[in-house]
């Protein structure tokens, strides 16, 4: 076994911290107060040629592998960005996978170079009001005219729709009720649902009002009638959810390495402190109180951290990976929050100040133990498929 990270992923971290300096802190304590979408973070990183990291090198990307992108999001999320700055990002790294591996020829060479160069900007449309994580019990509907589709329907959650061209969009084609199975009949569209400003007919985005990560907005979006080229579908009709779940494990684990960031910096923001502050005529890192639980995140962020690794290692080598993947997305989501905890516990009642930047943290790290996947979900998915136990649900 080798433990030393090879060259090109140690370039890849000085390489995007190097981006990220430029955009400390208090940047994105105001992007996030605001409301403020980080565009020039994003139009930075794009320049760069990291948006495309992980698109094919003929369709103008990096043609990295999963572990090259969830470098490029930790050091992201590590850098003081967080979800905020990860989540600018990530589905325009990632969230055209389905294309990318079903999508036609046509398709991939006129969509995937917009995406790489940081032109065209995508959201994904699955989660409904209704459904959760039961996705199977998605009822929006496309009905089929002629050469389109008429998707009627509405979805939450639908991160960066306000900023988004095209969404990729869970639909049912056929019927719950007339599947065989309840997987069946589900298709997935790309969609063009107009420029910010020039909606196409049919499409209102209405944003969430949230607690946090507030620098990309959450949207309600309703589609009344929206027409889509049957030329916008990708893959085969009805075969969308199969589409949907062989992107499930890259997810986790770019969720995993996000979380792994925020860990990072909480526990780097919360040992200078320790260090800086002083109470009682020494600084309060001396207390044990104060250095073991910082000693413990530590340690939590090292394990998920190899986790991680393999996980990405195994997705990239064509292996099986559902086990790893959703190991690290549960133990990294864990291991964020518990030194996001300890940061504030180490702050004091500074850690209420917005200038200490450790309760966006906080409440950005508990995100992920909800989305996109709760901690629950993953418990499920090891009792059954790797211990063997009845589905419980």
């Amino acid at each position: 076994m080798e433990f030393e990270e090879p060259d090109h992923l140690t370039s890849i971290r000085h390489a995007i911290r190097e981006i990220c300096a430029q955009f400390p802190a208090e940047y994105w304590r105001e992007r996030d107060t605001r409301h403020e979408f980080p565009w020039d973070f994003y139009n930075a990183l794009a320049k760069g040629g990291w948006v495309g990291i992980a698109i094919p090198e003929e369709h103008g990307g990096g043609g990295g592998g999963i572990t090259e992108a969830s470098i490029v999001l930790e050091e992201v999320a590590a850098s003081g960005a967080a979800m905020n700055g990860a989540s600018a990002i990530h589905l325009s790294i990632f969230g055209l996978n389905p294309v990318v591996k079903y999508g036609s020829p046509e398709q991939r060479a006129k969509y995937l170079p917009e995406v790489a160069a940081g032109r065209l900007h995508v959201a994904f449309g699955v989660t409904e009001p209704d459904a959760g994580t039961d996705t199977t019990s998605i009822t929006t509907r496309a009905v089929r005219d002629g050469d389109h589709y008429v998707v009627t329907g509405q979805k939450v959650w639908t991160s960066k729709a306000e900023q988004s061209d095209r969404v990729l969009l869970l639909v049912r084609t056929t019927p719950l009720e007339e599947c065989k199975r309840r997987t069946d009949g589900l298709t997935l569209l790309f969609a063009d649902i107009g420029a910010p400003g020039e909606r196409q007919p049919g499409v209102t985005i209405s944003a969430i009002d949230k607690i946090a990560r507030n620098a990309v907005g959450s949207c309600e979006v309703r589609y009344d009638g929206l027409r889509v080229p049957v030329t916008d579908r990708v893959g085969e009709e009805g075969e969308g959810f199969k589409y949907l779940l062989d992107g499930l494990n890259p997810e986790r684990i770019l969720i995993a390495s996000e979380a792994l960031g925020i860990g990072k910096v909480a526990l780097r923001t919360a040992v200078k402190y320790a260090n800086e502050r002083t109470v009682f005529g020494r600084p309060i890192g001396k207390n044990q109180g104060i250095a073991f639980p910082l000693a413990e995140a530590h340690m939590k962020l090292h394990a998920a951290e190899f986790i991680i690794r393999e996980a990405s290692w195994r997705y990239d080598q064509g292996l099986k990976c559902g086990e790893q993947a959703n190991t690290a997305k549960f133990l990294a989501s864990e291991a964020a929050f518990f030194a996001a905890d300890r940061a504030m516990q180490t702050h004091g009642g500074f850690a209420y100040a917005r200038e200490y930047h450790v309760g966006r943290y906080f409440l950005e790290s508990r995100l992920m133990q909800i989305a996109p996947v709760p901690q629950e979900m993953v418990l499920n998915f090891v009792a059954e498929h790797v211990l063997g136990l009845p589905r419980s649900y």
